[in-house]
């Protein structure tokens, strides 16, 4: 017999939907039930891979993970990459559609909600029950009526609805009355309670809060989430990377690496493994004073290469060439592996305009930028260390004279003798395609060793950390919140 399904909504952006869907994936998962995990359309750069070489949101990944099922791409059937402040590349169903500006999208919107319910009506066949993640706010009136995401997807699953609010960033009691004023009635009444998450202090202070609050809506108040610490999942929104060091704040004697916030950086939790060291600090900066200060500069993804080359070009060349000649060690993912080389080529204007763009020349590698999309579970070996990843990139590198870093021994689950990346002579600068490259804690622990750090890393493979954090998770979520009355 189906159960009825559950919507994860919130009050605004950033306030812990994806880590509730979560959370209530493992917890359901855990009582015998079978759960899928559902998000008619995001909006990231923060992409990962399914077993067949699709490309989906990072979330649902994490929610498939937590839930015990292999990722598919029904899960997050549109997948929004910004390109620019108005245009984003489309994903459906785990390949690219097209580029289209917000209008085009906005035009094609009922197209793209039948595509959404076609991949729930297949997901909803596998299982026994489905939780839904909404987007943004689910009360942006303006944007209501074009809304495939929130209300209306949740409409469509018959869903009860779970608001999300944060008490953290203030104003918790008006997310919530707001948030229940701008909607209909009949989206109201599918509002079964709130979580109220991230909160500070001793929750029974929050008492009265919570009274007012089931006073006011005549609804109940699931549970208070108190901020964690003790794990980290993946997230989805780059929000966590908005704030750049100033620099001031590093700890002086712990050894530091720098992150460069790209504009349109991309998958930044290939850094999530390198935050969890005891003994090391990772900052995201956007100028380059006091590159002297890291061990190691790191250029990440990007989701338009030639727009964050020529803001680098303009921000950091000369200081990355300075520290390079101070025996700085440099490396590049993905796009930042593009922008060390000679030149980044589009002449078919995949990313934006035509044309050829200068870039680092501190690796002897040269980029073209062509369809179709490499999409692909990755394994791969490094100088007898072995490891998995993941690679999301248009186009191909070629070395010219350097050697390659990594041989690629199987492309989703196909073996494979292929060479990927790129290390100067010098071994200070190199580079991969490979995102996800510090997840293995043999290759972390090589690459630390590399820049001159004898730092201990995270024992056991990959997925059995993952493991554990689900746990941890699920207990924390279990601990704090009426899963009862939820059900």
């Amino acid at each position: 017999m189906r159960k009825k399904n559950i919507a994860v909504l919130g009050t605004g952006s950033d306030v812990g939907k994806s880590i509730v869907a979560a959370a209530l994936c493992r917890s359901l998962a855990d009582r015998g039930e079978k759960i899928a995990p559902f998000k008619s359309q995001n909006m990231s750069n923060n992409s990962g891979i399914t077993p067949e070489g699709l490309e989906m949101g990072r979330a649902q990944i994490v929610q498939a993970e937590a839930a015990r099922m292999v990722p598919h791409v029904d899960m997050n059937p549109i997948l929004l990459k910004p390109t620019g402040e108005k245009q984003s590349q489309v994903i459906l169903s785990g390949k690219v559609h097209g580029n289209l500006s917000a209008v085009e999208y906005h035009r094609q919107k009922s197209f793209y909600f039948q595509k959404a319910c076609q991949a729930f009506d297949r997901l909803e066949q596998t299982c026994d029950r489905v939780v839904l993640e909404g987007a943004g706010s689910c009360a942006e009136v303006n944007l209501m009526p074009g809304d495939i995401v929130n209300f209306p997807m949740a409409e469509y699953a018959k869903a009860d609805v779970v608001l999300v609010a944060d008490i953290h960033r203030g104003g918790v009691f008006a997310q919530i009355i707001g948030t229940l004023a701008c909607i209909p009635p009949k989206y109201r009444d599918m509002v079964k309670g709130f979580i109220i998450n991230r909160f500070r202090g001793d929750i029974a202070l929050f008492k009265d809060g919570v009274e007012w609050i089931e006073t006011q809506t005549g609804k109940k108040v699931l549970g208070v989430l108190p901020w964690y610490s003790h794990f980290k999942i993946d997230a989805e929104d780059s929000v966590e990377i908005e704030a750049c060091s100033n620099f001031t704040a590093l700890r002086p004697g712990i050894p530091a690496i720098a992150v460069i916030r790209l504009p349109h950086i991309a998958n930044f939790t290939d850094f999530h493994a390198l935050a969890k060291i005891k003994g090391l600090q990772v900052a995201y900066i956007d100028r380059p004073d006091h590159l002297e200060k890291f061990k190691a500069v790191i250029i990440p993804g990007s989701k338009n290469t030639r727009a964050d080359l020529e803001w680098l070009l303009r921000v950091f060349k000369t200081p990355l060439e300075d520290y390079v000649r101070s025996c700085g060690y440099i490396f590049g993912i993905c796009g930042g592996y593009q922008m060390l080389g000679e030149f980044v080529d589009d002449p078919e204007g995949l990313e934006g305009r035509p044309g050829k763009t200068g870039a680092l020349n501190l690796l002897p590698v040269q980029t073209v930028l062509k369809a179709p999309k490499t999409t692909t579970l990755s394994d791969f070996e490094w100088e007898g260390e072995k490891g998995s990843g993941y690679e999301i990139h248009m186009g191909s590198t070629t070395i010219q004279c350097g050697l390659p870093l990594l041989n690629i021994l199987a492309r989703n689950s196909t073996p494979c003798r292929d060479r990927d990346g790129c290390m100067e002579k010098n071994r200070k600068i190199a580079g991969t395609y490979i995102h996800g490259f510090f997840d293995s804690p043999r290759i972390l622990s090589k690459w630390l060793g590399l820049i001159g750090l004898d730092l201990p890393c995270p024992d056991g493979d990959p997925a059995s950390l993952k493991e554990k954090t689900y746990t941890l998770l699920k207990e924390h979520f279990e601990s704090h919140v009426d899963l009862g009355t939820i059900l």
